[in-house]
């Protein structure tokens, strides 16, 4: 006997209606038909997705929880039909050293809703392979930080992890070319303007796509595997897909808001559209039409206080929370045939699990997690930040309507939220 039966679930793209029996956390049996006299939660043909996996998110959790943290993200992050998130290492101490990475994962362990990892950070050479012991989902650079020395070197003592055998390290990469973001800044800055849509010139397209030629160059001088995160140009995107073609191991990440959203939007909402890489140009950005060529979204959930927004734009903080509103705004997308059940499988459970090597997670299979997001594709709403569960209470995205929300979420078994109420859940580190 299972522990709980989820009956009538509408698995897509295919339209089976099935029963999903839950044992102990994980998928037993999927039926035709529940048996009678068993626990149950009926569904009544509503869609279920496998649990959403966000591989970027930022919870400020330690030393900025002022802005977020570990329970406030995975609120959010439960609210929104995520059921795994990996946190950058960009805190207060930097998640660098391996007294940082255990610090964190007590945090986690203490406070998330859903199940989690941790980005490593790299600060010094000689702490990267005890960190590595501690399996961080990945090593994040930022290019913008980085001269190409210390990047070259990064990579080198990287590769070294690769030669000890186990496990295959994973780099993330922020590409934007720190030599052109500095210089293109100053040049905008001197000009004493101040209006939001300068930003975008500031970090022009030519920073991205010298940032991801030079990572795709020394991920090939090393054979490592790379990541990058947050793509924003059609040009970036041909550079990954020619390094695939010709054999790098290479996967692309791409934002609701890059995705979404244009520069435009800068005019639009100020500051609380600014977020690093700045919104494209509509003739530069990647379409939705282009999406067969990235291989995961990830929200970049970045939260800062409104007041910390509202500053001029060279002070204000770049940054978009996104878990609240990621499915709504990707099931709307379904409902205009912008995008089909099978891209958003793709690129929020199933790729990501790959990619990060997330065990048993991306996919309703037998013996797999019970990690579901259930969802409502007649129910219809407004994205309304003061409603996010997140502590950040902004977004670009106000005022959008949807159409498609999540409307139960599960965790390995447990109902973490259920029509918009969160209930308590332990989250466990899922590379234990």
């Amino acid at each position: 006997m299972v522990d709980l039966w989820l009956k009538d679930a509408k698995i897509v793209p295919e339209n089976m209606i099935v029963s999903l029996g839950i044992e102990d956390g994980k998928i037993a049996a999927l039926k035709k038909i529940a048996p009678k006299r068993e626990e149950c939660i009926n569904l009544r043909e509503s869609v279920i997705l496998p649990g959403l996996i966000d591989a970027h998110v930022h919870f400020r959790d330690p030393g900025l929880t002022y802005k977020e943290d570990f329970r406030t993200g995975t609120m959010a992050a439960a609210a929104g039909g995520f059921t795994t998130v990996i946190d950058m290492p960009n805190t207060r101490p930097p998640t660098d050293t391996a007294k940082a990475f255990k610090e964190k994962l007590k945090i986690a362990d203490h406070k998330s809703l859903v199940d989690y990892g941790l980005h490593a950070g790299v600060g010094k050479l000689k702490d990267i392979k005890n960190l590595f012991k501690l399996k961080p989902a990945s090593f994040k650079l930022y290019m913008d930080l980085l001269d190409d020395d210390t990047l070259e070197g990064i990579f080198r003592e990287i590769k070294n992890l690769q030669n000890d055998g186990g496990q295959e390290p994973l780099i993330s990469l922020h590409c934007e070319d720190k030599e052109t973001v500095e210089s293109s800044t100053l040049k905008m800055r001197s000009k004493g303007r101040d209006k939001p849509e300068l930003y975008a010139r500031a970090r022009p397209v030519l920073a991205e796509t010298t940032a991801v030629s030079k990572a795709l160059k020394l991920a090939g001088k090393y054979g490592l595997k790379i990541h990058i995160c947050h793509v924003s140009t059609e040009e970036s995107l041909g550079l990954i897909d020619e390094a695939k073609k010709s054999g790098l191991k290479v996967t692309s990440e791409i934002t609701p808001h890059h995705l979404l959203l244009n520069s435009s939007y800068l005019r639009k909402c100020g500051n609380f559209a600014k977020t690093n890489p700045p919104l494209r140009d509509q003739k530069d950005k990647v379409e939705i039409g282009s999406l067969n060529d990235v291989d995961i979204i990830g929200t970049d959930h970045a939260p800062h206080t409104i007041p910390e927004k509202e500053q001029n734009v060279w002070n204000a903080l770049p940054g978009i929370p996104n878990l609240d509103a990621t499915l709504p705004l990707l099931l709307t997308q379904i409902k205009q045939r912008n995008l089909t059940f099978t891209d958003l499988k793709r690129l929020l459970c199933e790729n990501p699990a790959i990619i990060f090597n997330i065990k048993n997670k991306g996919f309703i299979k037998r013996g797999m997690d019970a990690d579901f997001v259930v969802v409502d594709m007649r129910k219809e709403g407004i994205i309304e930040p003061d409603k996010f569960k997140s502590k950040a209470k902004y977004s670009p995205f106000k005022g959008f309507k949807v159409k498609g929300m999540p409307v139960m979420t599960m965790v390995r078994g447990n109902v973490v939220m259920e029509d918009d109420h969160l209930s308590k859940n332990q989250g466990n580190f899922i590379y234990s």
